[in-house]
């Protein structure tokens, strides 16, 4: 079983692989936004683990996932926490001093 981190690049990759085969790795740069040079990189690691196969060509790379048998640990991913502010609060008083429209 192959541990991947969630929340990670090599997650991404792994999920967009799951779903469509073929891909190249320009069509993979472009869906992940990042240049073919970080995503040979990234997929090279990939391959080094034993996960995915470089199928090179004349002109393109084709990627493969070679093993299927993945586990995403870690927390989700968080979202952005919001610190909402506190209005203070305007006693409401009947015999209010303050400043009075007519």
């Amino acid at each position: 079983m192959i541990e991947i981190t969630r929340g990670t690049l090599e997650e991404q990759i792994i999920k967009i692989l799951q779903k469509a085969y073929p891909v190249t790795i320009k069509e993979l740069a472009e869906q992940i936004h990042l240049s073919e040079k970080q995503v040979k990189w990234i997929l090279n690691q990939l391959r080094i683990k034993g996960i995915v196969k470089l199928d090179p060509l004349p002109d393109k790379i084709y990627i493969r996932i070679i093993r299927q048998d993945f586990r995403f640990v870690g927390k989700k991913r968080q979202r952005k926490f919001i610190k909402h502010q506190k209005r203070p609060k305007i006693p409401e008083t009947e015999d209010y001093d303050g400043i009075m429209y007519s």
